[in-house]
C-alpha cells in the first residue's frame, strides 16, 4: 500500500524507515549530520516550512503533514495489506 506525503507523491509502506518530526531532528546533532550527508536525496514537499521528516530507501522528504498524521496512515494501510 501507498502513504500519501502531500504534494501528490505517494510513497510504498514499505520502503518507508522512518517518519521524524521536525523538532526531533532540530534537537538530535546525530539527525542532523545524517541530513547533511543525504542533502542530494532531499525531496522538500512543503511550500513553506515543513512539519515532519520522512525518511525512504531512496528519498528525504520534507513533509507538511505532521508525523502522527503520517503515522496514522501508515499503520491504518499496513493493517489492510494482510
Amino acid at each position: 500500500m501507498y502513504v500519501h506525503l502531500g504534494e501528490d507523491i505517494l510513497v510504498r509502506t514499505k520502503d518507508i524507515v522512518a517518519i521524524l518530526d521536525k523538532e526531533t531532528v532540530k534537537s538530535s546533532q546525530s539527525m542532523k549530520e545524517l541530513l547533511e550527508s543525504e542533502s542530494n536525496k532531499i525531496v522538500p514537499l512543503a511550500k513553506g516550512d515543513f512539519k515532519s521528516i520522512v525518511i525512504t530507501v531512496d528519498a528525504v522528504y520534507y513533509s507538511p503533514l505532521a508525523s502522527g498524521t503520517l503515522k496514522k496512515r501508515s499503520t491504518k494501510l499496513a493493517i489492510q495489506e494482510f
